[in-house]
């Protein structure tokens, strides 16, 4: 930071009064103990981070030292006692990725801790304010339980309960659950917490995940009730007929585990836990399933079923009965959450008793009604994306027909009483919702859309004076959202499985718009599950279904989404710079490469699903375009790219050379192979097959050139048109950004003819869809062709963000201005802080507003043209004049620049 450390010689050599001063900084707030505010199952070594802001607007302010305190109480912390660890005054910079290393740490207690920063001048800012961890239970009493007398195939969900004393007076209780599939759980008739569709989905033979929740509140001295609701999920998946299923698959019936701890005043504590003295009886939901839906049938439901004295000669005792098989793990993954409310924006009738709601947005979630009827009366919604011809929802394009239906369906409980009523363990992708009574008489008050989906922070903004690119962006990330729950899926409807090649190919638009580091080590460690022994990653984590058993072998193993365990895992990393999460996955992205290796002949990779969903003759599918092997072997010399960078960020200098070698080996033989140095193309000169190496730069330097100009050509030829698939479209997008191809990229963008973002906008659709056509027959509700995010973000916006570079060169910001564009406005809650981008064009002036985080600096690239002179009218450092650009380096704080004709 060569501004900051001059400003301090100046203010030394002026002979500042820095013990008087104020410090530069604000005290540290937004604290963190592994990525969560108040983590309540800490299991490894804590890991704590904090954020930091500047008085005022000024520059080069940074942290130049911190002190860190670990109490055992909440009244240790507040007395500036860190009886647990005192860090003492620490000289780093470092805001994130501090271990705790202080006392052992004592399972299932409670720590407290704090945070003071001194400035760049080593002033310091005062303590934070208190944050919390408790660690997670080490040994575990509860035992699992079922209902006694059902199999995996019974239909109606059960509920379970138990009564209990609290002797005294509580300090603290910690409830522990994992109820399979889906639980809720509720303490003296509420329901505990607000997480959805919880534990997270998981291989459970291999892993379990369970929720933890502080509820001394909840609970009061005497005798208190717990009570468990359940729904399969993907943990019991049978076959129903008439109802959609997907795929069947079973890890045993519903089953709960519950371990709470009390603490009480006088320091002694206890536990609650489930056993074989709890009880368990059938419950109101008679139909659960992820795919085909959710029946409630509210005459079946037991009154004070989770309160005190809710007796009911229904219940019977339960069975203790041998869980999955999975290691118990805290979740990871954010929760899941009600995250929007959807109200009708339009209701039409389109026959006698059918009524379609129009909720004016395609989401995940599901129906919540108001109802009044006859006890009895049966009320149906059918929720879809599409509507028929005559007006009825139609699930065509999520999967509904030889396979069956899905829908939600409520009976009423008690005639003339308002009833309030959600599906609570199945949610679907839909925008209309189709209701009729099916038995039975009753109306509906009120219908509502609730969105349910992953709680991970928001991260990312991006607007523009182009109406159409901001609505290609919405409808990007809708998608997105709406396939982030406990792991990335594909589509919220027809499949929901963890489809890997996503989670690297989309990457930076799906990073820069949430905070996903706990999504992503949730798909680290599902990835990590289902590694086979030679290596293999399937191409869906978990692996809930394996394709070859239904005649369709090539989808369990590709190149372009096994990769997604090298890729994905150093996106995180550029993102994030965790170096202890790199170095955990860095041994199964070991295996991957070595796999992939042994699938080479010759150096070619040449099997697997290719450059899905190109655009060719035919319907889409396999690859049309480009030869088997292109975007495989590509996905090899990628993969050992990473791992040399990988490797020497964890130090390991035989690694860095092997795998060095391995990707020099890989592109000769691509370009032995495939490249055609006669007319200077790849393979059949196809979009994908030309921009993938020239974006991966082993195309030889004095054919890139050549090779852009087919690309673009080939563009023009299909109208400004792409012809990629899944696979090539984000390397076709980064080779035309990088090359100065922005206004081309904008001509593709304004397309509304078909393929385009545009013709999908055209056709209604309000996600991004699986076709580029939004073609009715496929998924209305897929982000796997949203990699024009990077560009908008990137390239318009101009942050580019990467932790593995070094510290100079983390944040470059770069905007590209197009033609036709007079203003993009861009900003990056990043690791290091908020990073923001804008620019806008007006009377003949350019400007370009840049605000950097504090204790950062970036590179900052502002375009100029022939005839313009660029000028920073808050003092940045001019480094040089390069490639249309003039090049600054500036720090913390806020920078303005303008650009004008000479």
């Amino acid at each position: 930071m060569r501004l900051m450390r001059a400003w301090v010689a100046v203010c030394v050599l002026a002979g500042c009064g820095v013990a008087q001063a104020q410090s530069h900084l604000m005290v540290a707030t937004g604290l963190e103990c592994d990525a969560q505010a108040r983590p309540m199952s800490v299991e490894d070594v804590p890991q704590l981070e904090w954020k930091l802001a500047a008085r005022g607007s000024l520059h080069g302010a940074g942290q130049s030292a911190y002190r860190v305190l670990v109490a055992s109480s909440a009244g240790d912390i507040g007395k500036d006692h860190g009886d647990v660890w005192d860090s003492g005054r620490v000289k780093s910079d470092a805001t994130f990725g501090v271990a705790y290393h202080g006392k052992e740490l004592v399972p299932e207690a409670t720590y407290f801790w704090k945070v003071m920063v001194w400035d760049e001048r080593g002033i310091a800012a005062g303590w934070s304010e208190a944050a919390s961890w408790t660690m997670a239970p080490t040994v575990w009493t509860a035992k699992w339980i079922g209902e006694a007398g059902t199999t995996n195939e019974t239909a109606e969900m059960p509920v379970f309960r138990h009564e209990f004393v609290v002797k005294k007076r509580l300090v603290r209780a910690v409830l522990d659950v994992s109820a399979l599939g889906q639980g809720e759980v509720h303490l003296n008739g509420v329901k505990v917490g607000d997480a959805e569709v919880a534990p997270a989905w998981t291989d459970y033979r291999k892993t379990v995940r369970y929720d933890a929740y502080d509820v001394t509140r909840m609970l009061r001295v005497g005798r208190n009730a717990v009570g468990v609701m359940v729904g399969n999920g993907m943990f019991n998946v049978v076959k129903t007929p008439g109802r959609y299923t997907k795929l069947v698959n079973s890890f045993g019936r519903p089953m709960v585990l519950v371990q709470m701890r009390l603490e009480y005043a006088d320091g002694t504590s206890e536990v609650v836990a489930t056993d074989g003295s709890w009880m368990a009886a059938p419950g109101p939901i008679t139909f659960s399933s992820t795919y085909g839906g959710e029946d409630y049938d509210a005459t079946k439901a037991i009154a004070g079923w989770d309160r005190v004295g809710g007796r009911s000669d229904a219940w019977s005792a339960v069975e203790v009965v041998d869980g999955p098989g999975g290691k118990l793990r805290a979740e990871v993954a954010p929760p899941l959450r009600v995250m929007r409310v959807y109200e009708p924006v339009k209701k039409t009738v389109v026959s006698s008793g059918v009524t379609v709601y129009d909720l004016g947005q395609n989401f995940a979630g599901w129906p919540e009604v108001r109802v009044k009827g006859a006890k009895g009366a049966v009320l149906k919604l059918t929720p879809g994306e599409l509507l028929n011809a005559d007006g009825t929802v139609s699930q065509r394009s999520s999967g509904a027909g030889r396979r069956g239906s899905q829908w939600f369906s409520y009976t009423v409980g008690a005639t003339g009483d308002v009833e309030a009523w959600h599906p609570r363990f199945s949610y679907y992708g839909f925008r209309y919702v189709q209701v009729e009574w099916t038995s039975g008489k009753g109306e509906v008050g009120s219908l509502r859309g609730d969105a349910v989906h992953s709680s991970s922070a928001v991260t990312g903004e991006f607007a523009s004076s182009n109406a159409m690119l901001d609505s290609i962006h919405k409808l990007i990330v809708e998608a997105m959202h709406n396939n982030e729950v406990s792991l990335f899926t594909d589509c919220p409807h027809r499949e929901k499985l963890g489809w890997l090649e996503e989670t690297h190919l989309v990457a930076p638009g799906l990073l820069f718009n949430n905070d996903l580091r706990g999504l992503y080590r949730a798909t680290e460690e599902n990835i990590a599950d289902e590694q086979k022994s030679d290596g293999m990653v399937p191409t869906i984590a978990p692996e809930y279904t394996v394709f070859a058993k239904q005649g369709y072998g090539v989808f369990d193993d590709s190149p372009e989404w096994g990769s997604a365990e090298v890729l994905g895992g150093w996106t995180a990393y550029r993102a994030y710079g965790d170096v202890g999460e790199l170095a955990r996955e860095y041994p199964v992205m070991q295996r991957y490469v070595d796999y992939l290796k042994s699938k080479a002949q010759d150096g070619i990779v040449a099997y697997g699903l290719g450059d899905w969903y190109d655009i060719g003759p035919g319907e889409p599918g396999m690859e049309k375009n480009t030869t088997m092997g292109v975007t495989g072997t590509l996905m090899l010399y990628q993969d050992a790219k990473v791992m040399e960078k990988a490797a020497g960020v964890l130090g390991k200098a035989d690694d860095v050379r092997r795998y060095a070698a391995l990707a020099a080996q890989t592109a000769d033989a691509f370009n032995t192979r495939f490249f055609h140095a006669d007319t200077a193309q790849y393979d059949r000169g196809s979009q994908t097959a030309n921009a993938m190496p020239l974006d991966l730069g082993i195309v030889p330097d004095d054919k890139r050139a050549e090779v852009l100009a087919h690309i673009v050509a080939d563009i023009h030829t299909h109208d400004d048109h792409v012809t990629t698939g899944e696979v090539g479209y984000p390397y076709m997008l980064r080779a035309l950004m990088d090359a100065g191809e922005n206004d081309l990229l904008l001509a593709m963008m304004m397309r509304k003819d078909p393929p385009s973002y545009g013709s999908q906008l055209a056709a209604g659709a309000t996600a991004l869809t699986e076709a580029w056509d939004a073609n009715p027959h496929s998924s209305q509700d897929h982000f796997m062709l949203g990699g024009a995010e990077e560009w908008f973000d990137r390239g318009l916006g101009g942050i580019d963000f990467d932790m593995s570079r070094a510290r100079d060169e983390r944040i470059t910001i770069r905007p590209r201005v197009v033609d036709g564009m007079d203003w993009v406005r861009t900003s990056y809650d990043s690791r290091l802080g908020m990073v923001k981008s804008a620019w806008r064009r007006a009377g003949g002036a350019l400007t370009i507003d840049v605000s950097v985080p504090v204790n950062a600096s970036a590179t900052v690239w502002v375009p100029v043209r022939a005839g313009e002179t660029a000028v920073s009218q808050s003092g940045a450092m001019k480094l040089r004049d390069e490639r249309g650009a003039t090049v600054y380096r500036v720090d913390s704080g806020a920078w303005h620049f303008v650009v004008k004709h000479h």
